[in-house]
Parts: structure tokens; sequence; C-alpha cells
């Protein structure tokens, strides 16, 4: 049996989550150039897409670039924004085809002018969709992200918007990037690390999470299966005990 067959199709995650670390040391392992392994993370990125619109997943958000990446040697930053203009612009055709939704979440503002153009475009032809939603975190950084949204609910409370009673869980996630998303159920780190390195800290609060020491490019759908097996035998008690949740489960059934 595999370990698709593995799966119990009635318990997927509805988001997945996943930090794509490892592009470079693969490819320095390789002896080949940081950017080799960028290159070859676009495939990884074609099949777990592929992999999760197969299994019904509904949300599959990628950390592409982070706001910390702009600090990186300026050759690879250009390169890497070169790469994603390049891999949209040969991906729409597939995104249409398969019936997915491209959605990007951070601060475009600072992409490039031909990258952000592509991005929207894309956006734009996919908007229609109802298969999967891809997301790409671009220019993304969770403590930005929070850091906007109390600016923003500052000034709608300032502008007479806005009571500062109303100002709920529920309400601050509505000022958020993700707002039209549902919080992430697994989030996934390839290549070893063990952190979440400013990604979704908010979205993240009662996500599974789940680290593999396989880097980005290696990374295939049977990598995901498995990562997805090891959700599904796991409790998810959202600080409740164990017996709540038999006792809720039994009611249910």
């Amino acid at each position: 049996m595999s370990l698709k067959d593995k799966l119990d199709l009635q318990r997927l995650p509805r988001h997945i989550a996943i930090i794509m670390d490892g592009n470079g040391r693969w490819a320095k392992e390789r002896g080949q150039d940081r950017l080799f392994g960028h290159h070859e993370g676009v495939e990884s990125v074609r099949n777990i897409t592929e992999a999760c619109a197969e299994l019904g997943i509904g949300y599959l958000t990628l950390y592409a670039f982070s706001t910390e990446n702009w600090d990186r040697p300026v050759y690879e930053v250009n390169g890497i924004m070169e790469l994603l203009v390049n891999t949209i612009r040969n991906e729409v055709a597939t995104l249409m085809k398969n019936n997915i939704r491209l959605h990007v979440i951070g601060d475009m503002n600072m992409l490039p002018g031909n990258c952000k153009n592509e991005m929207e475009e894309a956006m734009s032809m996919t908007a229609q969709n109802t298969g999967l939603n891809l997301v790409m975190a671009l220019s993304y950084s969770a403590r930005w992200e929070i850091v906007n949204a109390a600016k923003n609910i500052a000034q709608d409370v300032k502008d007479g918007k806005l009571a500062p009673e109303a100002v709920t869980p529920e309400m601050w996630q509505q000022y958020l990037c993700t707002a039209a998303l549902p919080d992430p159920e697994l989030m996934i780190r390839t290549s070893g690390e063990c952190r979440i390195s400013n990604f979704l800290l908010y979205q993240l609060a009662y996500a599974e999470l789940y680290f593999t020491d396989t880097r980005w490019p290696d990374f295939r759908k049977e990598h995901l299966y498995e990562a997805i097996l090891n959700f599904q035998n796991r409790e998810r008690r959202f600080g409740k005990t164990s017996e709540q949740i038999q006792q809720n489960e039994e009611i249910i059934s």
C-alpha cells in the first residue's frame, strides 16, 4: 500500500503552509550556484501543487520570499525575482487548466515592477477558478503584517469607524493579509530547520508543525503524504483534554 492510499481523505488538512527551505544548500552540496537550487525548487512547487490539487486540499500557502530575503546578495535577489516572473508567466496556462486560483500575500509594493505586474495579471486571470487556492507569500513578514494590521485598526478607531471594544481576535484577523483564508492546519518546513522564521505567526497558533531534513528541491508527493499522515496521527485538542475531544467525537458519531 502506498502512502497516498493510507491517507484518510475525510481528515485532510484544509490548509497546508510550507516554508520551502534548503534551495541554496542543496545547490552548494552539488557544487552549484545557489540560484541553481532555486531553479530546481520550481519543480517541487509544481509537484506539490499538483498533489494538493489531486487530494482536494483547499489552500496551499508557499513561503517564497521573506522581507528578510531582500538582504541577500543582490545577484541572488535579482535572480529570484527573474525566476518568479518567468515561472508565473509560464505556469498561468497550467493554473487555468487545473482550475487553480493564485493569491499573493506580502508587501507587493517592494517587488520590482515587472514582477508585481505578472503577479497581478496572474491573480486576475485565475480569479474565477474554484479549485485549489495557491497562496504565494512574497516579500512577506508576519511581524510586518501584524504591525500593519495594528496601524489600520488604530486608524479606524481614530476615524470612528471601529470601537475599541469591538476589537476581537476575529476582528483582528480581518485586517491581516489572510483575511479571506482559513488558518493553516499543517505547517511543513523542509531542510531540517526547526523554526517558523517570521511566517504566519498569528495564523499558525494552533497549526500542527512538521519538520523534515529533506531539502526543498528533493521534496515530492511522497514526502507530502508522509507529512499528512503524521498530521492525521496527532490529536488536536485546542486547549481541551483528550477526554473532552473523545466525548465530542462520540456525540458527532
